[in-house]
């Protein structure tokens, strides 16, 4: 099958909408959407690079923000058109996150590759989706770029669900480094912090944050989910005290790339 086709069949039967909307996944939701929100000024143009079903594009569009989605998936492009609402100032275009020609060049303040880098397993591809989003991007704009992290999938796939053993006979992990390795039938691009440095030092970029989006959420996602709403507002703000340090971003099952376009 090519990637598209193993992309359809598991965003067909993965509600991923739903997933963010748990205490787990919120995590996630929360920390992105605060960091957003500190580059947002009234009248700013955004578009979203991979907008899924539109959790992202549909809050900041309802907080008055003229939001352009591309999405690739006809799936999720159905989903994001069932949950726009009347006169939200939103709009969603079929596309690639590698060829964005329908789109002009320096023309949004802000830009979200939130989906993309997850699903591409090429040097070649990921530099074109970031050169892509960077290129549409006004100069001193922001983008952010999120990444699956390899280490997170290690222990909370491999070891806590028992599974490392499956990964180490698919040649998934190197049995010496633990370094991750994907193919497209298994969805998910994994990353370590080095190989995300190494893409970004092709560009004229200066990097504002590197944040863990989710921390150590997936180690510790039933609990996370059991928490009563005192404690989970508490765990909250233990994340975002946490987030940008450094020592903790190899563990987190996501991670945000804040950069502005010099």
């Amino acid at each position: 099958m090519e990637v598209r086709e193993y992309l359809a069949e598991y965003y067909t039967s993965h509600d991923e909408h739903s997933r963010l909307a748990s205490k787990s996944g919120n995590v996630e939701f929360f920390t992105t959407m605060t960091y957003i929100e500190k580059y947002l000024k009234q009248g700013m143009r955004i578009i979203e690079i991979g907008a899924g079903t539109g959790r992202y594009s549909h809050a900041l569009a309802r907080k008055g923000f003229q939001v352009d989605a591309v999405e690739l998936m006809e799936h999720n492009i159905e989903i994001f058109k069932e949950n726009t609402v009347q006169n939200e100032p939103v709009t969603i275009t079929q596309g690639n996150a590698t060829h964005l020609s329908a789109f002009e060049s320096n023309t949004y303040d802000v830009t979200l590759l939130l989906g993309p880098m997850y699903h591409l397993f090429t040097e070649e591809e990921k530099l074109k989706a970031l050169s892509e989003a960077i290129r549409v991007t006004k100069k001193g704009g922001t983008v952010f770029a999120a990444y699956v992290m390899g280490d997170a999938a290690i222990l909370s796939y491999g070891f806590i669900r028992g599974a490392i053993w499956e990964l180490m006979e698919k040649h998934m992990i190197d049995p010496i480094t633990f370094d991750t390795f994907s193919d497209p039938w298994d969805i998910f691009e994994m990353y370590r912090k080095e190989d995300i440095d190494r893409l970004m030092s092709r560009f004229d970029v200066k990097r504002q944050h590197f944040i863990t989006t989710d921390g150590q959420t997936c180690l510790i996602k039933d609990v996370v989910d059991k928490m009563d709403d005192k404690t989970y507002e508490m765990y909250l703000k233990y994340h975002l005290a946490i987030c940008e340090r450094q020592d903790m971003t190899g563990c987190s099952n996501h991670t945000l790339d804040i950069f502005t376009k010099e």
